[in-house]
Formats: structure tokens, sequence, C-alpha cells
């Protein structure tokens, strides 16, 4: 995973704290797709184990990977005691166990491009489910979001993750599908979206943004200021646009032939 990817650990209470979790809406469109029962899975870049709540607590046996010490203690708290926490990082996973689900949960585009998915096929049994899930998250009110947007110029120009292969926004199938397409490694690849709004606090909104990489990576002093110029951009309440896409893919059966 990238250097910026393992700066999460200073911030791991705020993540679990102000970092929404999945909806049960998430784990039936993933084990729908699967259409047999999954009895285990690999995560890459666990977290705080958002994630791992939702799927451990549909009775899968869950592995969760987290390279940053502080996010995997974090997580430990929160899981329940049949998960696996492995500190490792995805690009240190060695092919041998096998599972019928591997997933990253707003965690793929950390990783390195080179080998992912031949590594991600070597980690799934024939016909195992790869799905990758995330999202925007932004004011739902048109207003309030060019009010933030102003409020963040003079420190961000944009504080989302672009594309990673530079897809444009208006593709029909976007990341990671287009990769998963070419790959030629999966079949059955599909794109969907889970429609999800939120309500919160303004203070809760700025805790949102404080553990987003794009907001770490400024000094601390420009940081803060950037947070306070937000603040007084919003309203005391907050409706939020949080969809989360969905790509789902199998693995061929052909790299066994």
């Amino acid at each position: 995973m990238s250097t910026r990817a393992l700066g999460f650990g200073a911030i791991a209470e705020s993540y679990e704290r102000f970092r929404p979790g999945y909806p049960a809406e998430l784990a039936d469109t993933v084990l729908t797709y699967a259409g047999r029962p999954l009895r285990t899975a690999l995560e890459i870049g666990a977290g705080t184990g958002k994630a791992t709540r939702l799927f451990a607590g549909r009775g899968v046996a869950v592995t969760a990977t987290e390279p940053d010490a502080a996010m995997l203690t974090e997580l430990r708290r929160t899981v329940p005691a049949g998960v696996r926490a492995v500190r490792a990082a995805f690009e240190d996973l060695r092919p041998g166990e096998t599972y019928g689900l591997v997933y990253a949960a707003a965690a793929l585009h950390w990783t390195r491009p080179e080998g992912r998915w031949s590594r991600v096929a070597a980690l799934l049994e024939p016909g195992g489910v790869f799905a990758s899930f995330g999202g925007p998250f932004r004011p739902a009110d048109p207003a309030v979001e060019e009010s933030v947007r102003a409020a963040r110029a003079p420190f961000l120009e944009d504080d989302e993750v672009p594309s990673p292969d530079g897809t444009a926004p208006d593709e029909e199938m976007q990341w990671p599908g287009t990769e998963l397409l070419r790959s030629g490694l999966f079949t059955d690849v599909r794109q969907s979206v889970v429609e999800r709004r939120l309500t919160m606090g303004a203070s809760d909104y700025v805790g949102y943004l404080s553990t987003v990489s794009a907001y770490l990576q400024l000094p601390q002093p420009r940081r803060r200021q950037a947070y306070e110029a937000i603040a007084r951009a919003l309203p005391g309440t907050v409706g939020v646009v949080a969809d989360i896409t969905v790509h789902l893919a199998r693995r061929s059966d052909r790299q066994d032939r």
C-alpha cells in the first residue's frame, strides 16, 4: 500500500467515531450476487472494522488485514472475537489459503496496481467472489455543497480520491470495474449503487473530514484552518449523500485449466 495510506493510524479513534458504518443492504447485495453461502472472507485494508463487522455479523469467518498498527488495535477492540485480525499490507499477502470472498471497503485505491488482480484471483477459491465498495460523502443541499467547496478552496482544490485508472466520472463503468474487465481473470463484472442518505450535526461532518486523506496531507495549522472555515460554512444540521458504489466479480475458472 502507498505511504499515504499508512497515515490513518494517527486518527484511528476519530475514524471509528466519525466514519459511518455500512448498511445491511450492502451485505445483501454481495451475498445475493455470490449465489451460495460464503463461509470465509479476506478483507483488504480493514481499517477499524466497519465492513468487518457487517460480514462477520452474517456468519462469515473474516480474516481482516490492515497494515497500520493503530488502526488494527482499534479494529480488534470493536470486532467480534471470531474475526482473525492480521497486520499486513495487501502486497505482503502470499498465496496459499483461499477464500470464498475477497473484499475491500474504501481501501482498494491504496493498493499498488502492479499485480493487483492476479493477487486477488490467487486469494480466491475457484468461482470465488471479489467485492469493492465505497463512494462520495457530500452535502445533499447543492447550496451547502457550494459553500463547503468555497470554504475549502484556499486549502484544497478537491478532497476526493481521483479514479486510479483515469476513468472519467461520466463513464458508465467506473473503476475498479474497468480494470476487472480488462484483467481477463474475472467474469460477471457488475456495478450497482446502494443509495444512502445521512443526517448529522456540523461538528460530526467536520469530524468526518478529519479522517479524509486529502486533509491529512496538509500541515497541521493549515488543516485546522480548513476545518474551521468549513465549519463556519455549514448549517447546524447537514444532510449528506453517502451512496455506496459496489463492484462485484467472480473468479474465472479458465485460469484453472
